[in-house]
């Protein structure tokens, strides 16, 4: 994008703090997002488990699948 004028020092500043507050919220959320993996993993391993157990109690035996029991 061209500007039609110059940008002053005061646009050139508000520019880089835009910038850096962007490029902020950008590595905190990146940084809480590998903190949390390993629990949101595991919940969704202990979802994955309770589903099959239910299959399993319930149907016993899929044709597609197999036998659910691992």
């Amino acid at each position: 994008m061209a500007f039609c004028h110059p940008l002053t020092p005061k646009n050139m500043t508000k520019t880089a703090l835009l910038f850096l507050t962007g490029l902020t919220m950008f590595v905190v959320g990146a940084h809480y997002s590998y903190v949390h993996v390993e629990r949101q993993q595991a919940r969704t391993k202990a979802r994955s488990d309770l589903l099959r157990e239910h299959l399993l109690k319930k149907y016993g035996y899929n044709k597609k699948w197999g036998n659910l029991d691992k």
